[in-house]
């Protein structure tokens, strides 16, 4: 990393802030002495291969498991995840890539699932209106909170799940793969989405393989590398740098085509009179 790149990190004091997590599942080592901050504001991707950890990290945050070593630190005090209650309870809130979302519900039943009003009699006009306010928060294209999931598409699915993430007004959502098997106008309206959060002065993890997506919405880049910190990015970057850091490699077919390029460019620059 260069000078340049550590001067264009935030300022002010992180909402997350891991330092030296390591976990280990007997005698397989997921993840070693990882360090990582995300500010309120500020959307980080989180990057790597298959394998890399990426997955293992977001479930230590989830409160799924607990980190073997290593301090986590959330809003100025160092905390322990023991469970995803804890961590909601906290306000770490996230969305898995499976959405956890029961289609034959509607909108407002799935918003609210586990964490109903008044349970004992349900205030269906309150959450009703809840719901519309969060949803219009997000500027969510839903046209109807009454219709099931089952009518709804991949882009309105995701709305919904980051809308049930609000609920409780966490200070930084994890977003697992949130593009991934849709469309383009739908990868658009999530990515607006992700966009929306940050701007609500949230931190923001956002896991993706897709670079293009990365680059949309992302601050900084995190890479992750066989379970190990691998660089810090930005999304000016280049593929071929992103590329050999996730893979190790620095030569492959992305940085043998940018070669290419390189010398084509050259080639009829120099044919210029």
């Amino acid at each position: 990393m260069s000078d340049a790149s550590d001067q264009r990190a935030p300022s002010g004091e992180p909402v997350l802030s891991l330092k030296g997590i390591s976990k280990h599942f007997g005698a397989v080592s997921a993840l070693t002495d990882i360090n990582l901050d995300v500010h309120a504001g500020e959307v980080v991707a989180l990057v790597g291969d298959n394998g890399a950890g990426k997955s293992t990290l977001v479930k230590v945050l989830a409160g799924v498991h607990q980190p073997s070593s290593g301090t986590i630190t959330f809003r100025g005090k160092q905390v322990t995840l023991s469970d995803p209650s804890t961590a909601l309870d906290l306000g770490i809130a996230t969305v898995f890539q499976d959405l956890a979302l029961c289609e034959n519900l509607d909108v407002v039943a799935n918003i609210f699932l586990g964490r109903e009003m008044s349970p004992m009699k349900l205030d269906e006009t309150a959450m009703e209106v809840r719901a519309w306010t969060l949803l219009n928060e997000l500027a969510a294209r839903i046209p109807s909170v009454r219709i099931p999931i089952a009518s709804l598409s991949g882009g309105q699915r995701q709305t919904v799940a980051i809308a049930r993430s609000l609920l409780l007004e966490p200070k930084l959502i994890m977003l697992d793969e949130p593009t991934a098997a849709l469309g383009v106008a739908q990868t658009a309206e999530v990515l607006n989405l992700i966009e929306r959060v940050r701007d609500k002065g949230l931190g923001v993890i956002m896991i993706s393989h897709n670079m293009e997506d990365v680059r949309a919405v992302a601050d900084r880049i995190v890479v992750l590398r066989l379970g190990r910190n691998n660089g810090i990015f930005y999304p000016d970057t280049s593929n071929q740098e992103l590329v050999s850091a996730i893979t190790g490699a620095t030569e492959n077919a992305v940085s043998r085509r940018a070669g290419r390029r390189q010398a084509q460019q050259e080639q009829r620059e120099g044919g210029q009179p």
